[in-house]
């Protein structure tokens, strides 16, 4: 298997972007990533989107990609793991340039979120829960994170204050990030007064509805310094696991199982442990969700993840920093870019390009991409050669 390295990377603002249809804007994030990497064509592409055919009425979207992009009549793939699908995209790209099958792969995510209803955007999301048992019965993610708040606050004791830590660090992250949706900083007051969703998740603990597109270039480790002039970012562990759809199932319900399986399996490849991780872009699309992803990790003991935005353990200066570009709730959702915007940042971190947001000279990265309630989940970790 050969070893696999991330040559360039790019991506669009993320947004409401009404004056840009689906095609627009991956075509824009992938000539970013393409000129980023140096190089003139590509031999496969992978797309991760989550439910396009509902948001904007289109599938089919490999052909139609490849055909706006220009790269016709190479092989291409759409992907979808609900949220995941960025990250499982990425991850088909390693396999492909890993395998030998092909030597510059195009990996990518895009979902235009904002050309339908309110309404509509729960109906299509919603397609990532389990339909028969859960979104029939009326439940929502929102309320199935909030079910995952209350089971956590109930073992470990958190408080609804330790929760809003994690949304005023994201946002701090966040307002430093010129690509973020909502780049403006929040206060716990703020977090806590603003409208309530599910209790005990509020409007601030929840990440919004999000137009954009994310890409990067993979090749082959021993090509990568003929391609580019910029420092390579190998692929060194993936991991992938699956759990049970519906959040009622999962055997411990302030676990993310298919998050724990994913780790272990990228740690192992890697050949590192979370403590030789410098900083990670985890899905935090409900700040609950951060708390438990980060212990599921081992980046912190089970039960410590409660403090640890409001100690400073997660922040930009601090231990291990977390969502640096702002993550999902400042950043943006756009379902099926999400993991592939990781990689991005996680990407420029590593290179030194992040500018005042760039976390001092990190060595080696993780992302954590899941989907739904954790029935799927992909880790990368990734560093500088």
């Amino acid at each position: 298997m050969r070893e696999v390295a991330i040559i360039g990377v790019g991506m669009t603002n993320w947004g409401e972007l009404w004056e840009k249809a689906l095609r627009d804007i991956y075509v824009e994030s992938a000539l970013l990533a393409i000129n980023d990497a140096g190089v003139d064509h590509i031999d496969s592409m992978y797309v991760g989107s989550m439910t396009s055919g509902i948001f904007v009425g289109q599938e089919h979207l490999a052909s139609q990609l490849a055909d706006y992009l220009g790269v016709l009549p190479i092989p291409a793939a759409r992907v979808e793991s609900a949220c995941a699908s960025g990250a499982l995209a990425v991850r088909m790209g390693f396999m492909d340039v890993a395998s030998g099958l092909n030597d510059i792969v195009l990996v990518s995510g895009v979902e235009k979120m904002t050309d339908v209803t309110g309404g509509d955007a729960t109906y299509a999301l919603g397609t990532a829960a389990d339909q028969e048992y859960e979104c029939f019965n009326g439940i929502t993610f929102p309320g199935l994170y909030a079910m995952m708040a209350r089971a956590y606050m109930d073992r470990y004791g958190m408080t609804r204050e330790q929760l809003a830590h994690v949304s005023v660090k994201n946002h701090q992250n966040g307002s430093l990030n010129p690509r973020a949706q909502f780049p403006m900083k929040v206060t716990v007051e703020q977090v806590m007064d603003s409208v309530m969703i599910a209790d005990p998740l509020r409007i601030l603990d929840c990440s919004p509805i999000t137009d954009g597109a994310a890409a990067a270039i993979l090749c082959p480790l021993e090509m990568a310094s003929k391609l580019s002039d910029k420092p390579p970012v190998k692929i060194v562990g993936t991991g992938a696991a699956t759990d049970t759809l519906a959040y009622h199932g999962s055997e411990d319900l302030t676990v993310l199982a298919a998050t724990v399986k994913a780790a272990e399996m990228a740690y192992k490849m890697a050949g590192v442990g979370p403590e030789d991780i410098d900083l990670a872009e985890v899905h935090d699309c409900f700040t609950i969700a951060e708390v438990v992803v980060i212990e599921d990790l081992g980046l912190v003991e089970k039960g410590e993840g409660k403090s640890a935005a409001e100690s400073g353990l997660t922040a930009l200066g601090g231990k291990i920093p977390v969502n640096t570009s702002g993550g999902l709730k400042s950043k943006g959702h756009p379902v099926g870019a999400t993991g592939v915007g990781q990689i991005v940042e996680l990407t420029e971190q590593l290179r030194g390009e992040s500018g005042d947001r760039q976390c001092g000279s990190p060595k080696r990265a993780l992302a954590q991409n899941m989907g739904g309630s954790g029935g799927s989940a992909v880790v990368h970790i990734v560093e500088v050669v």
